[in-house]
């Protein structure tokens, strides 16, 4: 990525007029955080191997579920031998490989074993059902899937049959299929032989010594430029669009993450409560890792907050990784069951997280450190993120973290004006970050990143002068009330702060005078008495009498995307249709 530097003319200097515009405008909401660390030319692959040779003996992953640990060299050998065994059924560089499965160790050597040979995963969300999956299939034009057979409740074999009938049909290889033309392989985690497909055993097994030799010898023939990873977007709204990640955009923002997460301080172990298909598994927590050496701990292949408190408990994990919700579940997990867990560190991304809530983590969780990351699949991963000096509490519940290194960001109104520190305005950034663009989507590409490379969130963000942000929430997401805009974030924050309330989305309904009122969807906690009455007494003298929420919806649950994000889109729907 280009940094651009804007020289000022010396003459400008002779003019009073002119010096007293330039401190008026050096209060705009514009920085460029200048790295300490060069950016580094890697790929993801070679990124991995080094690793490996530091620390070849360290446990790399554990996953309690299918009760196996690799070390870093076992690891290593596996994903050659599968690197190996790719290339022996006909898959070439730049091909497309979608990777549709939960969290297991197979997972992570698929995607190592890609990086090694310049394929490029596709990410795929394990809770895809028939039409999503041949969405994404043709949308990238995968050559190849992998995924498990069968798992718990989720029959991914009897899925893909609903995509193409044919794969039942043909030798392993040699799918044709008018559905999905550009698919010919399928490739199954299985400890059986299943017509039309690949056993991923067997694959591992083409790799022989002089296969895996060369391997080894040919990663300088992969560009740290070339694309490694795509991730489809969360898809709230509309058809998922495909964001192309390169290794130099996952290698340096990883080691960012894991510098900033304090990896390179100790051997840590980390709880994983994120899938590894979002940027959050992929990039924050098993890039980071493989930069410094940590291990991982998978607690079950799908999400389980009693799993996970029982791997913190089991594996001595030092830090924690995980949405919000997921931190509202293990919370109240461990108010039930009192395990003995000591974590130094909780990181929480994916969406804001309340005040109340990181208080909660430090009170019960005994965490020692809170950290905030923020960033979107768009830019890797992370784009402001906790510093390691951050005594200060404040600096990571009220914020989302400081200006990550070697990245430009500013804050602009709905004309492109960059408007002062402390102003709200949408985020803009600009660096290394930033995603080659969605995938066979020019359009789209075009919407996301200007002419001059900055890259439009589509957050309501408010930058400080020290370079730390805090999030408003999402453009869209914005109630105007009779005129006054309202950010949902700040009263859900507050409303955090009730002793019944275990978790809070706010969300604008219609209202045919005030153009929207303010409605509070609420997860209670048990034998609650809340009512509409007594929230707005909480309110009353604490927030802005128009922030009050003059409707309350009770839930049990909020629809979420597979990655853990609140879909208030869904919400709105579900209580207009009530109205």
């Amino acid at each position: 990525m280009m940094f651009y530097v804007k020289v000022l003319n010396r003459s400008v200097f002779n003019n009073v007029k002119s010096i007293r515009s330039l401190r008026k405008y050096s209060k705009l909401s514009y920085i460029h955080h200048i790295g300490k660390e060069p950016l580094r030319s890697l790929t993801l692959g070679k990124v991995y191997e080094n690793t490996a040779n530091k620390y070849p003996e360290r446990e790399a992953i554990i996953s309690l579920e299918q009760r196996k640990r690799l070390n870093y060299q076992e690891f290593l050998e596996q994903a050659d031998k599968l690197a190996a065994g790719l290339l022996a059924i006909g898959l070439e560089n730049g091909d497309r490989v979608g990777l549709w499965a939960p969290n297991l160790i197979e997972w992570q050597i698929i995607n190592i074993a890609c990086a090694r040979v310049g394929l490029i995963v596709v990410a795929l969300n394990p809770a895809y059902q028939a039409s999503e999956l041949e969405y994404c299939i043709n949308k990238v034009g995968m050559k190849a899937i992998v995924c498990p057979d069968k798992i718990k409740k989720v029959n991914f074999y009897e899925i893909l049959n609903q995509v193409s009938e044919e794969v039942q049909k043909c030798d392993p290889g040699k799918l044709k299929c008018k559905k999905v033309p550009s698919l010919k392989s399928v490739i199954l985690i299985s400890n059986e032989a299943v017509k039309g497909t690949y056993n991923y055993n067997e694959i591992l097994d083409l790799g022989d010594e002089n296969s895996t030799r060369r391997i080894k010898e040919n990663q300088d023939k992969i560009q740290a430029d070339s694309a490694v990873n795509i991730q489809f977007t969360s898809g709230t709204t509309g058809k998922p669009k495909a964001a192309i990640l390169t290794h130099f955009n996952v290698v340096n923002n990883s080691f960012a993450i894991g510098k900033r997460n304090e990896l390179d301080k100790k051997h840590h172990k980390i709880c994983v409560q994120v899938p590894f298909f979002h940027a959050f598994g992929y990039t924050i927590t098993f890039g980071a890792a493989i930069n410094f050496g940590a291990s991982l701990v998978i607690p079950s292949s799908f999400y389980s907050p009693s799993e996970n408190l029982r791997a913190a408990k089991e594996e001595k994990c030092t830090i924690i990784h995980g949405t919000p919700t997921m931190y509202v579940d293990l919370v109240n997990m461990q108010k039930q069951k009192q395990e003995s867990i000591n974590p130094e560190i909780a990181v929480s991304g994916g969406s804001p997280c309340s005040p109340q809530l990181f208080r909660q983590m430090k009170d019960i969780l005994k965490v020692k450190k809170v950290k905030s990351v923020y960033g979107l699949t768009e830019t890797t991963a992370v784009c402001f993120h906790s510093l390691p000096v951050d005594e200060d509490e404040n600096k990571a519940t009220e914020t989302v973290g400081h200006l990550s290194d070697h990245l430009e960001a500013k804050v602009v109104d709905a004309k492109g004006c960059i408007v002062p520190f402390g102003t709200p305005g949408e985020l803009y950034v600009r660096g290394y970050t930033t995603m080659l663009g969605y995938w066979d989507d020019e359009k789209k590409t075009k919407e996301t990143i200007t002419d001059d490379h900055w890259l439009q969130t589509g957050d309501q963000f408010i930058l400080q002068e020290d370079g730390y942000g805090k999030i408003v929430g999402r453009l869209k997401d914005m109630i105007i009330r009779g005129g006054e805009n309202i950010y949902p974030k700040e009263i859900e924050d507050f409303l955090n702060t009730h002793p019944d309330i275990l978790e809070t989305q706010v969300i604008g309904l219609p209202h045919e005078r005030l153009g929207e009122e303010v409605c509070a969807c609420i997860r209670i906690r048990e034998n609650s008495k809340l009512t509409k009455e007594s929230l707005m007494e909480f309110c009353k003298g604490k927030i802005a009498h128009f922030k009050i929420p003059s409707q309350l919806e009770i839930v049990d649950n909020f629809p979420k995307t597979q990655s853990g994000k609140v879909q208030k889109h869904l919400l709105r729907k579900q209580f207009e249709k009530q109205k």
